[in-house]
């Protein structure tokens, strides 16, 4: 027989046997007056002995919280799982100090470098639960795609969406880390990625544009990624094509190779490695610079890897040139470029152009950045590109404030006009990708300046209503995109509405994912290099994320239930709350399959000993 069938059979008969056994002696000849008063009595005897329990489950359930929440910070900074009963030990021995009465409970604080663990694989399933459900709102969403290897060659496959809803509601975050073991073909990525779609619940008709770093197994144009998937939206609806781009800011990394600058390059790499390769020589040259009292207390790598490291390292070779002549002197360490005028000079000239690089891919990272806003960046770069090419044609070096100070020939001038063209050449280039969307990204981005005989047939009609609207356009410069766009009526601009989810839904880089590599590296590096992958994946959702952890909810779960059971303030006259017989019900009334006890918001009242079903308190009345 169940534990149902058990409480089923609850009735009349056995009630009634046990009042009459037990109890019936004892009140049959109270007065109502006298019955009310007992049930007063009983009940507060009965609520002060539970709250004993109740004050034990609240300072259980605050202990269990404050392990989530802690061990929250702990994946949220990168921290190993272990640090938590370091943290423990620092609460405890604080509160020694500060609040002694209140150290019992910060020891009854979970924080074990296993319950740390349990506790992340618990927050990340919850943020994983909540992306999911926000996935379901939304109308249109883009993904960001990018694939690299651990410190264990494990294959990890980065997969961030971007979505957004009817009411411009915009979420980024990471959808999943996929770890591939064996190969890595397009084949291979398509099944990760449909594999990460299904599992949160997106849909391909809702997918508009997918943004990568630009690998062969990624976008190979007859079995790479980007060809399966734009040949599975085909399935679904033959019209549809999704915007497949390449990241801006690797595309603008990769355009430095047409500078041509090698020979300064390898001349700087050689002095750097000559310092910092050996011990004795980079202590001396610290104690130069510090003779001296340089800006600079030290010089560094060049690493290839890193979009900013050769613009930095130029400038500081630049910057310690009669620093670096001196000790490369007293080592008899013969530099020959470091005393050539026109070897200087182009060194002068990569540190202004690469600076002017620099500077753009700073402002090219980010998190949440539209595609319209990273393509700006990269025209108005591309317009400077032109101008200085003009400017140093005409021996003008206004702009080139590293150039200025070695007054190069007419000729060198001339070629450096000629490398900057070839720049821009190679701009216009690798970004035709973008500018196949650039009259949609104007039309979304300045709808009131865009030409309307450009515009898509299906919102001519509604822009010209719009660029009409004069409250709108001051309504325009005061508030975000995001926001202008959600406050308009979806009856009067559902075309506008709908182009400009497209386009803002689209990831301009593959940024988040390079960032979100970065902290990979950090968690599983050589001396972490045991951590799973899935724990991985936990660490790097709760670090990416920018959704807050239901931790009350965690705690509920990690409790297994709610707590004990609660009574109405007030009693009716002649109803006494039954305290279970273990004899009459040895699992107790309400009990449950979990174990817990009874449920804390299920109580009844009931006028004549009868069963309840499970999960309900259960009242006898004297009458």
């Amino acid at each position: 027989m169940t534990r149902s069938d058990k409480i089923a059979v609850f009735k009349d008969y056995n009630l009634n046997r046990h009042y009459e056994t037990k109890h019936a002696e004892k009140y049959k000849n109270l007065t109502d007056a006298e019955r009310a008063r007992t049930s007063e009595a009983l009940l507060t005897k009965l609520q002060k002995q539970q709250g004993l329990f109740t004050k034990l489950h609240t300072s259980r359930d605050a202990a269990t919280k404050t392990s989530f929440v802690i061990s929250h910070k702990i994946a949220k900074n990168s921290k190993p799982f272990s640090d938590g009963e370091f943290i423990k030990e620092c609460l405890v021995d604080s509160a020694a100090l500060i609040c002694l009465d209140r150290k019992e409970a910060f020891l009854n604080v979970p924080l074990s470098r296993r319950t740390v663990t349990r506790r992340v694989e618990d927050i990340a399933g919850d943020l994983e639960f909540q992306l999911r459900n926000k996935s379901e709102k939304f109308d249109f969403f883009s993904l960001a795609l990018d694939e690299s290897c651990d410190v264990r060659d494990t294959a990890q496959l980065l997969i961030f969406l971007r979505g957004i809803t009817k009411d411009f509601e915009m979420t980024e975050e990471l959808a999943a880390l996929r770890s591939m073991k064996g190969t890595t073909t397009g084949s291979d990525l398509f099944t990760e990625v449909n594999s990460c779609m299904d599992k949160l619940g997106l849909k391909w008709d809702k997918l508009t544009g997918v943004t990568t770093d630009g690998c062969p197994n990624l976008t190979g144009k007859n079995v790479g990624l980007l060809k399966r998937m734009q040949d599975k939206v085909t399935e679904i609806n033959p019209e549809q094509k999704l915007v497949l781009l390449h990241c801006i800011i690797h595309q603008e990394v990769l355009c430095k190779s047409v500078l041509k600058i090698n020979h300064v390059t390898d001349v700087v790499t050689k002095i750097v490695n000559f310092i910092r390769a050996r011990a004795l020589n980079h202590r001396q040259f610290v104690a130069l610079l510090e003779e001296y009292e340089s800006q600079h207390s030290d010089i560094g790598y060049h690493t290839t890897v890193r979009w900013l490291s050769l613009g930095k390292v130029l400038k500081r070779v630049w910057d310690l040139r009669a620093e670096i002549q001196e000790f490369c002197e007293k080592k008899c360490k013969d530099i020959p470029e470091l005393s050539d005028a026109g070897w200087m000079a182009d060194l002068a000239f990569s540190v202004d152009v690469t600076a002017l690089m620099n500077e753009l891919n700073t402002k090219l990272q980010g998190k949440g950045l539209f595609v319209h806003e990273m393509y700006s960046l990269v025209t108005a770069f591309m317009r400077k590109l032109k101008f200085l090419s003009s400017q140093l044609k005409g021996n003008i070096v206004t702009h080139m404030p590293t150039l200025k100070e070695v007054t190069p020939s007419a000729d060198h001038l001339h070629r450096y006009s000629s490398m900057l063209e070839a720049l821009h050449g190679e701009f216009a280039r690798r970004f035709e990708d973008f500018k196949t969307i650039e009259s949609q990204m104007h039309m979304i981005s300045s709808p009131f300046t865009c030409c309307v005989d450009n515009a898509p047939i299906d919102v001519q009609l509604e822009f010209i209503d719009l660029q009409s609207d004069k409250l709108l356009a001051e309504h325009f410069k005061s508030v975000s995109l995001l926001n202008f766009y959600s406050s308009h009526k979806d009856e009067n601009f559902p075309h506008i509405r709908r182009h400009a989810q497209k386009m803002l839904v689209l990831f301009g880089s593959t940024y988040i994912c390079e960032q979100t590599f970065s902290v990979m590296k950090f968690n599983k590096s050589r001396y972490r290099s045991s951590l799973s992958d899935d724990y991985l994946g936990a660490v790097l959702r709760i670090s990416t994320s920018d959704i807050q952890p239901d931790f009350s909810a965690l705690t509920l779960l990690s409790s297994g239930c709610s707590s004990a059971v609660t009574f109405p303030d007030t009693v009716t006259s002649g109803v006494v709350p039954l305290v279970c017989c273990p004899t009459l019900f040895p699992d107790g009334v309400g009990s449950t399959d979990s174990g817990n006890g009874h449920s804390s918001n299920s109580c009844k009242k009931v006028s004549n000993p009868t069963a309840v079903s499970a999960g309900d308190a259960t009242y006898l009345a004297l009458t």
